[in-house]
């Protein structure tokens, strides 16, 4: 038994490693913008105060989540219709697209306000892009999962995503040490993003080699097919679609807060050194890698809905204490054990998120089951969280802020203390089991 078992296990770690490294660069792209936009706001907008500017590049930020509801739509509407490997294979093409377009495009002093426009659209792309990766990246590493180790598989997602703030974050140091600052904003940032295009464009090939999961196999052979994708086949699961809006608020802003806000939020705040909030944010980040596939297992072992309740109780109980006492923090050492205390929590909710949403779902509108709901409540608070910061710190009331993340994580707790254990009875199994069985284990 064991014999036939390794190799397909081994399938189902190659086809993650490469869905993963896609998901990795994808990721990378997006949080490029965030990582330098310190030093690229100068280029792009009218002189003003800093933290003028920041609100100018935040707001750009936002718009990009603008168009995630859409790429939900539309790519995981394609991802159902054509395949898993097909839509991961166009979402790549997208970002590279984005990510190129930054890099080349003038600044606000050669070309005026076609500048910020520009900065617009290439941001829209990625926007499209990053709402259809989520969406069928979620789908493929829930689909190729073996069974009782899909929670440890699916966490993969989360991994990566963070493992591409991480390479922006890594890259950011190395030219932090490389060039001066004078050089970074005039033009080291664009290093950047010309990496992340290239990547994009690697990657692109070695997607291209994934094995199709046999969960879409099955339903591309069966008698609902013609449905694959279809919006209103997706309405006949309003609360499932709820669900995952619901379980998705909370955990959103208490992700966007807790990584890519607080890099401004200790410089603009606690009034740290540029250089060493980048340090502390990188060895953060790189042990909440290392969590979530701990996180991931222990709900294979335990059920998804014990990790979400201990989001939310500890979201809603320590979300203001530990802003508080951050915004009061000047030690750098402090201020990294402030953050991760807050990616401990938020590990709850970010390690399992995907596998739990595609276990509410069927093949046939899985992948626009997970992303478009998702995408939505992203877009709304999540894109949101670092504007709505900055905003309130520039009107004089940033205190105000933190109750605004525990606020929402309390509504998602509310969510958690009424749902089902989604491991339990998941379609997930059932389509798994039919792609199997038609075909053997394939990924």
């Amino acid at each position: 038994m064991s014999d036939e078992v390794r190799p397909g296990e081994r399938r189902v770690i190659s086809n993650v490693v490469k869905g993963s490294i896609g998901n990795l660069i994808e990721w990378y792209d997006w949080y490029a913008y965030t990582a330098f936009s310190v030093y690229f706001a100068a280029t792009f907008f009218p002189k003003g105060d800093t933290t003028a500017q920041w609100l100018d590049s935040a707001a750009v930020f936002a718009v990009g989540f603008l168009m995630r509801p859409l790429g939900g739509w539309l790519l995981g509407r394609f991802a159902d219709r054509f395949g898993r490997r097909a839509a991961l294979v166009l979402t790549v093409s997208m970002m590279a697209g984005g990510s190129l377009l930054i890099t080349v495009t003038p600044g606000y002093a050669s070309i005026g306000v076609a500048a910020p426009v520009i900065l617009v659209i290439a941001r829209l792309l990625q926007g499209l892009s990053v709402g259809g990766e989520y969406a069928t990246s979620a789908t493929y590493l829930s689909e190729v999962a073996s069974t009782g180790r899909r929670g440890f598989y699916s966490s993969f997602q989360y991994v990566t995503l963070t493992s591409g703030q991480l390479l922006a974050l890594g890259l950011q140091i190395v030219l932090q040490q490389v060039l001066t600052k004078a050089e970074l904003t005039a033009w080291g940032w664009r290093i950047a993003f010309a990496v992340g295009a290239l990547a994009a464009l690697a990657v692109m090939w070695l997607r291209r080699t994934m094995d199709e999961s046999s969960s879409y196999r099955a339903e591309e052979r069966s008698d609902t097919a013609g449905q694959r994708g279809q919006l209103r086949v997706l309405l006949r699961y309003p609360k499932e679609c709820l669900l995952v809006a619901g379980l998705t608020l909370g955990g959103t802003v208490a992700f966007y807060t807790y990584t890519t806000y607080l890099q401004k939020f200790m410089q603009n705040t606690s009034g740290i050194e540029t250089s060493t909030v980048t340090l502390i944010n990188f060895v953060a980040l790189l042990l909440f890698v290392l969590l979530q596939p701990v996180y991931g297992r222990l709900s294979d072992r335990i059920g998804r809905r014990p990790m979400l309740m201990f989001f939310g109780i500890a979201g809603t109980l320590l979300s203001v204490p530990l802003l508080t006492l951050l915004a009061q923090t000047r030690n750098p050492f402090g201020a990294f054990l402030i953050m991760m205390a807050a990616l401990l929590i938020v590990s709850g909710y970010t390690s399992i998120n995907a596998i739990v949403k595609a276990e509410l779902f069927p093949t046939k509108i899985r992948a626009l089951g997970v992303g478009l709901p998702y995408a939505l409540t992203v877009a709304i608070f999540g894109g949101t969280a670092e504007l709505i910061a900055l905003a309130l710190k520039q009107a004089g009331h940033e205190s105000a802020f933190f109750w605004y993340v525990s606020g929402c994580i309390l509504v998602s707790l509310v969510v958690y203390v009424a749902m089902r254990e989604t491991s339990k009875d998941s379609p997930l199994e059932t389509s798994a089991a039919a792609g199997a069985g038609s075909d053997g284990v394939r990924g």
